[in-house]
């Protein structure tokens, strides 16, 4: 019987109008998508006395830093939740340490690029059901020249501003990362929602690379 690789999958904060509570949440289609990719999805709750502690006693193989929730630090963001910054920088800095394999998407590359100092700035027109982006040539991300990706954000990075931890794998027409990697650890980004859409072949192929696949 082959394996199955547990993710450990953040989770959006949304506010009930009605009662005001904070709920995590998950859209449904990354259990779907994952599960079709022979991963299995641990959804982790944002509050908790020690994320390294969860990740450990979980026995998670990799995380994804997933999307919605725009970062507290960002100006006029929407729907900040300081409590998953606090969760998700806490799971970067224990698995730096681990060298534990984590994909940013969307806000999670966001997270991911300002944990190591990069600044996070408001971008136009990314808001799309499809637009082209280029890979850079010289990095090992599984991309074709030219792709077309969805587009859900309205925050993003510059790469004349992208710090010196991180390559730029993808480029959007206006000069922002659409995917990054770090050069010396197993964290790479990307500003598209692979959940979102059909699945893709180049998506599954992003996960084996950095998260191994089940038997394997």
């Amino acid at each position: 019987m082959s394996r199955q690789l547990r993710l450990g999958l953040t989770q959006r904060v949304a506010v009930d109008a009605d009662s005001g509570e904070r709920r995590d949440c998950l859209d449904q289609r990354w259990a779907e998508l994952l599960g079709a990719y022979g991963y299995l999805v641990v959804p982790l709750p944002n509050l908790v006395a020690d994320p390294a502690a969860v990740v450990k006693d979980l026995g998670l193989h990799g995380m994804v830093l997933t999307g919605g929730n725009d970062l507290a630090s960002v100006p006029n963001g929407a729907d900040p939740a300081p409590e998953r910054d606090a969760l998700e920088s806490e799971l970067l800095r224990y698995a730096a340490a681990i060298r534990l394999p984590v994909l940013g998407v969307c806000r999670g590359m966001q997270m991911m690029a300002h944990h190591f100092g990069t600044p996070v700035v408001a971008v136009q027109d990314h808001v799309l059901p499809e637009h082209p982006i280029a890979m850079q040539p010289g990095t090992p991300m599984p991309l074709a020249p030219v792709e077309r990706v969805n587009s859900y954000h309205h925050f993003g990075l510059l790469s004349e501003r992208l710090g010196g931890e991180f390559v730029a794998c993808a480029l959007a027409g206006d000069g922002t990362v659409e995917a990054l990697m770090h050069r010396h650890l197993p964290q790479w980004g990307i500003m598209w929602h692979p959940e979102r859409g059909a699945p893709s072949p180049r998506d599954r192929e992003i996960f084996a690379r950095l998260f191994g696949v089940a038997g394997k």
